[in-house]
């Protein structure tokens, strides 16, 4: 079945909650190619065997670019018609910027300005964090006020949010 996408939409949920299968899902349902725009880095065995079965589900349809770190780069170089995006996910991206160090405000104005004109349809997903306890540590209470001003920040300018909780799909915004 083919979904008409708008320029950009946000998928949020927790951790196993089916928010990535229904982004690929959106994704797969557009005509053309689909890229899968990864944000993870494999820094261990468990990641680079999670990385592996994630990639062996997709189909032969896929093709996937890492960019752990200069999303918007890279977003500008595989965007444009014909040409479906899913960005998986924000939160990873998050954290590696924060662990490089890099100016997480400027990162996210960087990408909200993208973000307001795409070239084709994008699909960004990301982990709600802020649903739980207040983190016991400054570095976790950070990374989760982090990911909630990105998370305002993108919601603000797509056109369609969703959130999925138990593999269900929620529509937030709807353009």
């Amino acid at each position: 079945m083919r979904v008409k996408l708008p320029a950009a939409t946000l998928v949020l949920g927790g951790a196993r909650s089916g928010k990535s299968r229904h982004a690929e899902a959106l994704v797969e349902s557009q005509p053309g190619d689909c890229v899968y725009l990864a944000t993870a880095e494999a820094w261990d065995a468990e990641m680079v065997e999670r990385i592996s079965r994630h990639q062996a589900q997709r189909g032969s349809r896929w093709r996937t670019v890492e960019a752990p770190l200069d999303l918007v780069e890279t977003l500008g170089q595989v965007a444009g018609p014909g040409r479906a995006v899913l960005v998986d996910c924000l939160t990873l991206w998050l954290s590696n910027l924060m662990h490089a160090d890099r100016d997480i405000a400027a990162e996210t104005e960087r990408l909200v300005r993208w973000l307001a004109a795409p070239p084709g349809p994008v699909v960004l997903v990301s982990n709600e964090v802020g649903l739980g306890i207040v983190p016991d540590n400054a570095l976790a209470r950070a990374f989760r006020d982090h990911a909630g001003r990105l998370h305002q920040a993108v919601a603000a300018v797509v056109p369609f949010v969703i959130f999925v909780a138990a593999g269900l799909p929620l529509t937030l915004k709807s353009a």
